[in-house]
């Protein structure tokens, strides 16, 4: 008998179900006094055994006869799925009015603690225009986040003007070798050979009409004015823009991001201005060496194709393209840059604590990063299509 008259409610031991003996607790619940109950032991699929609907409705009786009895799980040696879903059906499907438990046991009971999810009522409208509805609403719900965003990032940044000491100058260089420098190899070779390709067909229909000498200005005027910057945007955006996504991202899965929140360390001050800013000053170089490269397959196409020489070619070009070209095309590649770590910096803080989530913010960030860099682009090209022409 224990202190409260009660007799403890214990699973056999493993002699008495003809299992060896081993290290394990085995499960008890014992009255410790009046309306007070004690769970110990391990409560887990080999403690419990064959004895489930024992203990689940010892534990049912318990609370009918004593509603508002106290219920002290401390003693739980372990506690795994099995005896949460054990206690949780004994309880009634809810947590007892006055509950003493650990920290580690909120997370087994939280799957309990879900509620319910409400039946979908089906759309009045159509499944089609319900999915288009919830498209729209996520669209403009992304816009308002982006706005939101920046926003904030004006604001930090208008700090930072006044207090220089928040500028992490180390994170500003990390970020510019990382998307700058070590984005040369794979910018150069596919320079390169679009350059070539380009100059190859050009050149070939040039041929055709007796205007070889041409293919410099439609060459140059092509690489140094739209294809150097628009080809140098798209790979950083594939390469740079996903990996600033999953860095952000994995910081939410790990929860750093909840512990700069804690610290009072602003998100956009340590992570998205960094990015923004190393992205708007590499890009443009990134693009200025493709573009280059372009130029060199171009040479080489063309001294292949037509026989020109690459010292004329380099003469010639400075003369009929205007450094107007060069400079829009810098100033394209400079907000580029900033929308491409803007966008990704977006996506990584909207990361849900799950690889899932992590998975399609990456995917959406390239996407969208990519897709926007062509439509402003092509906003540039129509509203600049007279200047250095």
């Amino acid at each position: 008998m224990t202190s409260a008259g009660v007799l403890p409610l214990t699973a056999p031991s493993p002699d008495e179900v003809g299992r060896p003996p081993g290290d394990d607790t085995p499960p008890r619940l014992e009255s410790a006094a009046p309306r007070e109950w004690r769970v110990s032991g391990d409560w887990t699929v080999l403690g419990l055994r064959e004895h489930y609907e024992a203990f689940q409705r010892r534990l049912a009786d318990a609370m009918a006869a004593e509603p508002d009895a106290l219920w002290d799980l401390r003693g739980l040696t372990r506690l795994d799925t099995a005896g949460a879903l054990v206690l949780w059906r004994g309880w009634g499907q809810k947590t007892p009015g006055r509950l003493l438990w650990l920290p580690e046991h909120v997370t087994l009971f939280a799957q309990f603690l879900q509620p319910p999810a409400l039946p979908r009522r089906k759309p009045a409208l159509g499944p089609g225009l319900a999915r288009a509805g919830q498209r729209l609403l996520a669209f403009v719900q992304h816009g308002v986040d982006l706005v939101a965003l920046v926003g904030r990032l004006l604001l930090d940044l208008g700090r930072m003007l006044r207090h220089p000491g928040l500028i992490g100058w180390r994170e500003i260089s990390a970020n510019i070798y990382r998307t700058g420098a070590q984005a040369l190899p794979i910018t150069a070779l596919v320079g390169f050979l679009v350059g070539l390709t380009l100059s190859y067909l050009i050149s070939k229909q040039l041929k055709t009409y007796g205007a070889d000498i041409f293919v410099i200005n439609i060459l140059g005027l092509a690489v140094l004015r739209e294809l150097g910057p628009l080809l140098a945007a798209i790979i950083v955006a594939g390469r740079s823009g996903s990996a600033m996504t999953a860095q952000i991202g994995v910081m939410r899965v790990t929860q750093e991001l909840d512990a700069l929140s804690v610290m009072g360390i602003s998100h956009t001050v340590r992570l998205v201005a960094p990015k923004v800013l190393a992205l708007a000053v590499s890009l443009p170089l990134v693009a200025l060496w493709t573009s280059a490269l372009m130029l060199v397959g171009g040479m080489v196409a063309a001294r292949a194709q037509l026989g020109l020489d690459p010292v004329q070619f380099l003469h010639t070009l400075p003369r009929v393209i205007e450094p107007a070209n060069l400079w829009l095309g810098w100033a394209k590649s400079m907000i580029f840059g900033g929308l491409i770590a803007l966008l990704a910096s977006h996506f990584g803080l909207r990361v849900k604590p799950n690889t899932e989530s992590l998975g399609q913010s990456v995917t959406q960030s390239v996407v969208t990063g990519i897709t926007l860099v062509i439509v402003v682009d092509a906003v540039f090209a129509v509203l600049f299509s007279n200047v250095g022409i």
